[in-house]
């Protein structure tokens, strides 16, 4: 059944008269996770979490379109982990300036980077932008941060970990290895105090963090986590589109 919200499903004969009042753009990354989670783990996670949330929006009348989900994200620190494909952050903007050209030559004044990878950072591209196109309303989300981990998974971690194994788990099970062949996804902190306080960064190098590519220990990750916790952020998400898509521009702010 054809998704009129989802642009890689639908038609000319359905878009010819179509109006949108936000577009939305999932970006992924392409990267090992662990063992036993495929590349293509963001990517999974971006294309459906956005796709269900857009049908909960669409079920509320929000003009919505979901464009298909760019495959590559920033992978700077792990060039020597192969096959993890990076996209420079000035690739990022190239990419982002050539898109948001279309939307608002079309008329679509509104655009959500779905973002599905820690790696990326659209922040700083997205000022850029701002002021490049001033008819256009930019933002960005990051769905992995938008519930409180700890009231659905027992393990802490970022990547590879209970969370996004849960989540394959139940969206694509058939494609994660059995979880007796995962590694520990132990990560090795800076010995530089300052670093783990939050308030000074640098670039990981992520074959020195980890040893399996992964931070955050798989083991105690079910499918009926990766349920529960999908449902809840679609759910959220869901709104999220809602907001935005019906949201006067030039009144945001109380």
């Amino acid at each position: 059944m054809i998704r009129p919200y989802i642009l890689a499903e639908t038609n000319w004969k359905h878009l010819k008269e179509a109006t949108f009042d936000l577009a939305i753009l999932p970006w992924g990354a392409t990267e090992a996770h662990n063992y036993h989670l495929p590349y293509a783990t963001d990517i999974i996670e971006a294309d459906h979490i956005a796709a269900e949330s857009a049908r909960i929006a669409w079920e509320q009348e929000a003009k919505i379109i979901v464009l298909p989900t760019i495959p590559f994200g920033v992978n700077t620190g792990q060039p020597d982990i192969f096959l993890d494909i990076n996209l420079n952050p000035s690739t990022q903007y190239a990419i982002l300036r050539d898109i948001i050209q279309v939307l608002d030559r079309q008329g679509v004044h509104k655009l959500l980077v779905f973002n599905s990878h820690g790696g990326n950072d659209f922040k700083a591209i997205l000022k850029e932008l701002g002021l490049a196109f001033p008819n256009m309303f930019l933002c960005m989300s990051n769905w992995f941060r938008s519930l409180d981990l700890s009231k659905y998974f027992e393990e802490p971690g970022d990547h590879a970990d209970e969370m996004e194994t849960s989540m394959l788990l139940y969206l694509k099970p058939e494609l994660v290895l059995p979880l007796e062949e995962a590694g520990p996804g132990m990560e090795r902190k800076n010995k530089i105090k300052a670093f783990s306080e939050g308030w000074v960064w640098a670039e990981r190098r992520w074959s020195q963090v980890t040893d399996d590519t992964g931070t955050g220990d798989p083991k105690l990750a079910t499918s009926e986590k990766g349920e529960r916790f999908f449902k809840d952020v679609t759910k959220k998400m869901a709104q999220l589109f809602v907001d935005l898509a019906n949201a006067d521009i030039n009144d945001l702010y109380e």
